[in-house]
Formats: C-alpha cells, structure tokens, sequence
C-alpha cells in the first residue's frame, strides 16, 4: 500500500507553531503517527542536536527547522505539525515501550525499528500493513491477542509434539507390557485434554510421561546395610497383634556407579510417602534370620542384595523371599 506524505503547511500556520508555545493535538492519521515516531528515532540517534537544542528553551523552531532539512533530502514532506509533536514526544518520552515477546508481531516492530537498514519508506509502509499495532499493544489489546496466540500454538503445535515425543520415549526403554500400557493411557489422558482446550491438563500428562521415562533409565540393586553402628535387620510388632512380629531387613538402592538413591517409599505403619535413601524391606523369618547369622560371622553380610532393578522395568527382581511391606524409621 501507497504512503502519502501530508500535505506541506502555509508559511504562516508552519511560523505560529513553530515560535508559539501553542499546545498541539496529537497525529490523527496512522501516516502522521509513523512519522512522529520516525522523528523521535531520528532525534534520538542525533544526541548531540538534542543535548544543544532541547535543553535551551525557546530553541524548539530552530530544532524543527533543521528536522524538516533532514527530511526533505530525504524526499520526505513532513507537516511542523507533526515534526513538533515528535520533538515533544520525545521530551514526553512518548513512543516508549517494553518489546512484545517474540513471534510475528515482534518481529514486524522489528523491522520497524531496522528501518535504516530496510529503508524508511518501506518500513512505514509495512507499518501500515500491520494497522493500529504499537497503538494496540499499548492499549492491551497486543499482549491478549499474543496470549491468545500462545495458547492456540501450544494446544495445535508445542503440546502435541512433545506429548508424543515424551510417549515415545518411554515406549523406546520400556521393556515390561505393564509400563507400556501405563503409557499408553497418559497419552490417551494428554490428548483428550489437547482435544478439551486444558492446557494444565495436557501438561500434567506430559510431565508424568517425562517422570515414567526417567524412572524407567534408573538401574539399582537393593542392597542390605552392613556397616558397624547401623541396623542390618529389625522386627517390630504390627498394630493390633501383641503376639506376632514382623521383620525387615534394612537396605539401599545403589547404581552400578556407587551412587546412593533416595526412593519415594510408603511406610505400611504410618501410610506416609516419603524420600528416603535407606528402608526396610519386610521379609519372612527365615530369609531374617539368614542374613542375621551371614553377619554374625564377621560383621560383614556377605551375600547382601535383596533384589536388583534393571533399566526399562519399574518392578523389582528380589533375589530373597520378601513380603512386599516397606518401613521408613525404625
């Protein structure tokens, strides 16, 4: 689309609101406001002609004189008018803005801004492609409508992908049907939420599959304690039983590099969760007294792995009898 120039002021209006301190109206058009806001720039990028002009009062026509110079070589007509009103924004600090996030809009003020590089014309033409966009902004209407834009990227595009990259992930280190199946209904999960416009929902799911996937890359033996001072096995009574027992035998998980894990484990005495890095684990008597006799020997159990995890099961292969109940304290 064509950018045409105002038309150039008489003499007499161009002298009165050059010399008067006469208050002017702001730009009506969408040209007008480009250029005020092109003539700001300009004098922004000419610090030394507004250190000496704008800090000397009465000095704003000589100011605007030189402007209309500056464009005129350029081949651009600019009304007094609107020159005055950019000297003034300026002192205003009108035009002034944080920059939008990024996206198509940011980058059409960008190139608003490079209009040095891309030429004057054309970056106010392109202004003009894009109506009432800095005007908008200001007013609220940009950051909902780059809202709005968010969301339908994240609900058609971001959430989609990364909701299957995520499934497919886990799928490539599960080897149990179980875990694939669990899988298979996050993913199920995540996209009726996709489907429902729940943004919260479709990411929730997503961060369970992440969660599953990283479960599934841990590799641990459990690994009864031994070490002088510690606990190696403890029986306790259960609730409402004075005359039975049941017993445990203390372990921790550890990677085949040494590492020490904490587990979220669930105590079968007080119901809680908690992230834990040694627990018991309940066994029956026989399995109990074992280790208790292997450590007897020399202070040291000898054959000390309960179980082992291996890498794409969530379930544990335990090497001893155990009775699938887990203490936190003792």
């Amino acid at each position: 689309m064509a950018v045409t120039a105002p038309p150039p002021p008489t003499a007499a209006p161009r002298d009165e609101s050059a010399s008067s301190g006469a208050e002017q109206r702001p730009p009506t058009t969408l040209d007008e406001l480009m250029i005020a806001m092109d003539v700001v720039d300009t004098l922004r990028h000419r610090e030394g002609m507004v250190e000496r002009e704008l800090d000397e009062e009465g000095r704003e026509a000589e100011l605007v004189d030189r402007l209309r110079t500056i464009y005129h070589d350029q081949g651009i007509d600019v009304s007094d008018k609107v020159l005055l009103d950019g000297v003034k924004a300026l002192k205003d600090s009108r035009f002034v803005y944080t920059p939008p996030p990024s996206g198509w809009k940011r980058s059409v003020l960008t190139a608003w801004a490079r209009r040095d590089v891309y030429g004057r014309r054309t970056a106010i033409a392109a202004a003009v492609v894009a109506p009432g966009l800095g005007g908008d902004y200001h007013q609220g209407v940009g950051p909902a409508r780059l809202a709005q834009e968010q969301a339908r990227i994240e609900l058609s595009e971001s959430q989609p992908k990364g909701l299957k990259w995520a499934h497919t992930n886990v799928l490539a280190i599960a080897t149990d049907p179980a875990v694939k199946g669990k899988a298979d209904a996050l993913l199920a999960d995540g996209e009726r939420a996709i489907r429902e416009g729940n943004r919260a929902a479709a990411a929730k799911a997503k961060a369970e599959l992440s969660d599953l996937a990283d479960d599934l890359s841990r590799e641990y033996a459990l690994t009864i304690v031994s070490r002088p001072g510690e606990s190696t096995g403890v029986w306790r009574r259960p609730p409402g039983k004075s005359g039975a027992r049941n017993y445990y035998v203390i372990v921790e998980a550890i990677t085949s590099k040494g590492e020490k894990l904490k587990l979220p484990i669930r105590d079968e005495e007080t119901g809680e969760t908690k992230l834990v890095s040694k627990f018991g684990v309940r066994v029956p008597e026989g399995v109990y007294d074992a280790v208790r006799r292997d450590k007897s020997d020399d202070g040291i159990v000898k054959t000390n792995i309960l179980g082992v995890r291996k890498r794409g099961k969530l379930t544990i292969d335990y090497q001893m009898p155990t009775e699938g109940g887990f203490i936190t304290r003792w």
